[in-house]
């Protein structure tokens, strides 16, 4: 598929709900997103899974050619790619997940050893990462002081559990109750790290962890059955996707504590927004209808949704490493992180 320079404004609905997934009212708001441009990694027959973006533009993310290698890439704010991002010491699977603005990119890779660990890579070079003691780590997340985060567990399939570090120090947390609890990205303030979890029957839910380590769930629109966010911002802006009783998956915006509204790239039935910048930049991709994902770059435009509406989410401190985990398979039903 050919880059297309396109603009399309698709007006956002605000829906409005109240803690624990009691939903008041649902309401038009001024706010859109505007899709800038589409774009693919060269390549016949790739699909292309942007991650995040910086606040230079550059977007850093997957590919997957069509022998269903995963290989990471950054599209630069003038449209150019990087060549492929592989970690010397794989077997064939590279993740790309975030980047800073120093151009600083963070991600995973299969090793030798058949676990996941993670990686940086600056100035063209890599240095592996993992969190002591644990066989998998998966590092999903940096800002622009170099803090990060990511997940660690005994298996690359999961349970997992979160971490972030910042000023070097790492701190695990985990939603209680939750079977795998996974971090994403954290904004340059360190105001919010988001992500999902995973209940005890399986179903994922949307929270974040505020600046004093209080955690805030569950994050459900409503008719969702999963949710993910991904990427927040310094304005606490917050993307990621939802899907419905109808299989239809939807881009989400978030204002924490409790105002949200989604975006559907025209013609897709699964839409995902993976990053945004402080400008209100946004990455993401959709599928056509052949399954191969397409990345976009898009943009806020007018007022997105800041009043809110009913009691905040619960919010819990569970920073303890030790926290019991289920460790059965069917407690996470086979799945790795969501890309």
């Amino acid at each position: 598929m050919k880059p297309k320079h396109i603009l399309i404004s698709i007006l956002a609905v605000l829906f409005v709900f109240p803690s624990m997934g009691t939903f008041a009212q649902q309401a038009p708001n001024s706010g859109s997103i505007e899709v800038i441009t589409t774009f693919d990694y060269p390549g016949p027959g790739n699909s292309t899974l942007p991650q995040n973006i910086n606040e230079r533009g550059d977007i850093v993310g997957i590919y997957i050619d069509s022998n269903q290698v995963n290989r990471g890439f950054v599209r630069f704010s003038d449209g150019s790619f990087s060549a492929p991002i592989v970690e010397p010491k794989t077997l064939g699977f590279t993740q790309a997940r975030s980047i800073n603005s120093s151009g600083t990119v963070c991600g995973d890779y299969f090793g030798s050893d058949f676990n996941i660990h993670g990686f940086f890579l600056a100035n063209g070079a890599f240095t592996e990462y993992d969190v002591a003691g644990a066989s998998n780590t998966f590092v999903q997340g940096i800002n622009d002081p170099a803090d990060f985060a990511g997940i660690f567990g005994d298996s690359f399939l999961g349970p997992f559990q979160a971490f972030v570090s910042i000023g070097g120090t790492i701190t695990s947390f985990n939603v209680p109750g939750a079977t795998s609890t996974l971090a994403y990205q954290l904004n340059n303030s360190n105001q919010l790290v988001v992500g999902y979890y995973v209940d005890s029957s399986g179903i994922l839910h949307g929270y974040y962890r505020d600046a004093n380590g209080a955690l805030h769930f569950p994050i459900d629109p409503p008719g969702s059955t999963q949710t993910v966010l991904f990427g927040p911002n310094d304005r606490n802006w917050v993307v990621g996707r939802y899907a419905d009783s109808l299989g239809v998956t939807h881009g989400l915006f978030f204002v924490p504590p409790n105002n949200f509204f989604t975006f559907d790239y025209p013609g897709s039935i699964f839409t995902s927004l993976n990053g945004i910048t402080d400008q209100g930049f946004i990455c993401g991709r959709y599928l056509d209808a052949s399954g191969i994902a397409h990345g976009f770059l898009a943009r806020v435009r007018g007022t997105p949704p800041t009043k809110a509406a009913g009691t905040e989410m619960k919010a819990n401190v569970s920073p303890s490493r030790v926290t019991p985990l289920n460790q059965s398979p069917s407690a996470w039903g086979g799945q790795g992180p969501a890309r």
